[in-house]
């Protein structure tokens, strides 16, 4: 029986030691994206395109402290955008032709994260800078037309959290994501926009965010 007991008790330090060694920082704001708006098109096409250029942005990271002040894990963003405007299409003869359409953009990405910190110092005062690299994802629908392409991208991001209790912090975050596409794919048709024209997925995120340690 005392032997049992004191497996029980090993076994449940061991596990309290691994699980103060994880956290989860779940954050929410607001994103803008910073590629300038090709000039080549019509002043009406770019105002539309304003309309995409901020949206909501979601992130959550999963780490482990491999050693004090060092973390690795895994991230997921996303970043959401919607716009409702009057285009017009002149045709081959002359003809003018409006509507009203309705755009909405996705940017998602996964990857590996590293992450740097002073979480084991005594302060209530924490700082956080993270750097992942991994996949990118793009897709954008327009009435019945759907766009998509993945790219290789990175973000990196700097945070203030404030240490309520040694299980919970929480401050503000600011983020920067990058990447761009060459090709994207239109209801299942490739186009190859060129090194000049690529879809630029550059973004500036400002968000609340908090970090809970198990």
């Amino acid at each position: 029986m005392i032997k049992k007991l004191f497996a029980i008790s090993l076994l449940s330090v061991s596990a309290a030691a691994f699980s103060q060694k994880i956290s989860l920082t779940p954050s929410f704001g607001y994103a803008w994206r910073v590629n300038k708006i090709s000039s080549a098109l019509s002043p009406q096409e770019r105002n539309y395109i304003k309309g995409l250029k901020s949206g909501t942005n979601f992130d959550i990271a999963l780490r482990y402290e491999i050693k004090n002040g060092v973390q690795i894990g895994f991230k997921y963003s996303n970043y959401s955008a919607s716009h409702t405007g009057r285009l017009s299409v002149v045709d081959n003869m002359g003809t003018t032709t409006s509507a009203v359409v309705s755009t909405k953009d996705a940017i998602n990405f996964y990857g590996p994260s590293f992450t740097v910190t002073n979480f084991d110092q005594p302060t209530k005062h924490k700082f956080l800078l993270d750097a992942s690299l991994g996949a990118m994802s793009y897709t954008t629908k327009t009435g019945n037309i759907k766009g998509k392409g993945n790219t290789l991208g990175a973000e990196v991001d700097f945070a203030y959290q404030y240490e309520i209790n040694k299980h919970i912090l929480i401050g503000p975050k600011i983020g920067l994501s990058g990447g761009s596409l060459r090709k994207i794919s239109y209801n299942g048709q490739v186009l190859d926009l060129g090194e000049e024209n690529r879809e630029g997925l550059s973004r500036v995120s400002l968000a609340a965010s908090a970090t809970f340690r198990f």
